[in-house]
């Protein structure tokens, strides 16, 4: 406790009657910072403008609101009365609701070759409209895209088309070779950087989404540096499944089955890909059974997916597919073009299916069918539906928090703020009298509207939180120190009770504003460069700061003044 000292030669009486003492310079309230504290000029006595009732109804007013916002996170309470009071209340971290912590980190890179190789696809789709051959658009060392046109009567029109629809792409010179013009092409610089962005902002959110789905209450996602993101879940009960959910990239494609190429040479083809592919085994796991030889270049991808849901073909679990008005043109395209073709259905480079395409495919619709278990494709569904991963995700750290640890963090936080409360209530009670308990009546008034205020932002308590709510406990009665201390020095130097009470919290004021403004400024810096614990710290610990000031400045000497002027020459106990 801090509190400043006290120059007195003797006691002072409890009551000092009449007059208001010896003439003396008084500090200028802090009227800037806190216009509710001005006082009028013309008053000897410095009488408040607004008027004391009005200041006690604001107490009254703030207490119910914060009553009620607060209720909802007390246990019991808050179920009993879950249809009348708020629905939000404060979440528990994960260091006190148990639960996993991953980082993961995202191939930014294979975005880039993502859109590269859907660049290729749509520059043939648009030179077919205009009557013109693109051949074998791929893409070559993940940042570069190769394509042929074979007619080099019509380099003037696909000139055109790139200036007009791919201004991202930056083209070298043609060169001849003996297929046709060969055309070397690549992403800007500041098109790479928007595509590496655009990859991590959509892996957030797409991650977000699997999370919202799945179930989990109350999770904490962000970004960090070097294209990685942060995920906790609390109070998670099965780790293995998240895990495997949000690590699974999801990223569908269908290529056309190259059934005319051996997948086991040594040296494949130019633009094929061998890829295993999956069946059951008896034990339920999944295995590659065989090598399947397809073309690299996708026809069409997941991006397109605009809806899927686990469904029952021939009495077992596969997974529906609705594509979007895009992906509906080109599977229609793909399907038509390819008729007696096999199709392979490839989620993170394992081939699921590759059934043989019987006729053009109309509706924008399709199965992935496999040996998938029920969870197994309910999984899967969630995972496509919520968006498929722009770019391949690794879990580069994973950690566990069982609910007994949290629930021992959460008893040795509770321990630790009863006791520094009980010390503090006892020692202001015995030091200060009455006017102690005051005081631990505006502590507990604080506590209240750090609950509340942590309850309606939706903020999450964690132990560091907890830290940051037994400093609060400190810093509060801190305040009430500096003013009582103040009161002292005016009563000792002969002003009457109610003059003593004004005059001390105005001067007061000015230190306890210029203190807590200071650790404010430091909490906004925890706040913004700090990372999960540190954040939760910032917020309680700023949350009492200013509830503290509330309570001490404004409702405190509405009391005390209100006391002041009851108590006549009879006095304030302080």
């Amino acid at each position: 406790l801090v509190s400043e000292s006290v120059m007195v030669a003797a006691p002072a009486p409890p009551c000092l009657q009449g007059g208001a003492g010896p003439c003396r310079a008084v500090l200028a309230p802090a009227g800037r910072l806190f216009p509710f504290l001005r006082t009028s000029p013309s008053s000897a006595e410095g009488i408040p403008m607004i008027g004391l009732r009005s200041r006690l109804a604001v107490a009254v007013l703030v207490f119910g609101l914060c009553l009620v916002y607060a209720l909802p996170s007390v246990p019991y309470i808050g179920t009993a009365l879950e249809n009348v009071l708020p629905s939000k209340k404060i979440n528990l971290g994960l260091d006190l609701k148990g639960g996993i912590h991953l980082t993961l980190g995202v191939d930014v890179a294979k975005a880039v070759s993502n859109s590269l190789a859907l660049a290729g696809q749509d520059i043939r789709r648009l030179a077919k409209d205009e009557k013109i051959v693109v051949l074998h658009p791929r893409v070559v060392g993940n940042d570069k895209l190769e394509f042929v046109l074979p007619r080099a009567e019509d380099e003037a029109k696909l000139q055109e088309i790139l200036q007009k629809h791919f201004p991202q792409l930056s083209v070298a010179e043609p060169r001849r070779t003996e297929a046709g013009l060969r055309y070397v092409a690549a992403f800007r610089p500041e098109e790479i950087s928007r595509i590496e962005d655009m990859a991590l902002d959509q892996a957030l959110r797409t991650i977000r989404n699997r999370i919202d789905q799945f179930g989990v209450a109350e999770p904490d996602i962000r970004k960090q540096e070097g294209n990685r993101i942060q995920v906790q879940l609390p109070g998670l009960s099965d780790p293995r499944r998240a895990v495997q959910i949000l690590g699974q990239t999801a990223h569908l494609e269908f290529h056309l089955v190259r059934d005319d190429v051996d997948p086991n040479k040594a040296v494949l083809p130019s633009g094929v890909m061998a890829l295993p592919l999956l069946e059951k085994g008896h034990d339920g796991s999944e295995t590659a059974t065989r090598l399947i030889a397809v073309e690299k270049d996708a026809m069409l991808s997941g991006e397109d997916v605009a809806d899927a849901q686990p469904t029952f073909e021939k009495n077992r679990a596969s997974v529906s597919l609705s594509f979007n008005s895009r992906g509906a043109t080109l599977f229609e395209n793909v399907t038509g073009e390819n008729v007696g073709r096999r199709m392979a259905i490839v989620l993170d480079d394992k081939v699921y299916s590759a059934p043989v395409i019987q006729q053009r495919i109309a509706g924008g619709r399709a199965v992935i069918t496999g040996q998938f278990t029920t969870q197994e494709a309910t999984d899967l569904a969630i995972v496509l539906r919520a968006g498929s991963l722009p770019a391949p995700v690794s879990v580069l750290e994973e950690r566990t928090v069982g609910p007994s640890l949290g629930q021992e963090s959460i008893d040795s936080g509770i321990n630790a703020a009863l006791v520094g409360a009980a010390a503090v209530v006892v020692f202001m009670a015995i030091y200060y009298g009455m006017s102690g308990v005051i005081a631990d009546v505006m502590l507990c008034f604080t506590m209240l509207i750090v609950m509340a205020g942590m309850a309606g932002f939706g903020a999450t308590l964690t132990l560091p939180g907890i830290a940051g709510i037994v400093l609060t406990i400190g810093m509060a009665v801190d305040a009430n120190v500096l003013i009582y201390e103040r009161i002292r020095e005016e009563l000792h130097l002969g002003l009457s009770p109610l003059a003593a009470v004004k005059a001390g919290f105005e001067r007061a004021t000015i230190s306890i504003t210029d203190s807590n403004l200071t650790t404010i400024i430091a909490t906004v810096l925890l706040y913004q460069f700090g990372t999960g614990p540190i954040r939760g710290f910032a917020v309680t610990l700023s949350l009492g700061i200013v509830a503290s000031m509330f309570t001490a400045i404004f409702v405190s000497r509405a009391i005390f003044e209100y006391w002041a002027r009851k108590c006549g020459p009879k006095g304030i106990s302080i």
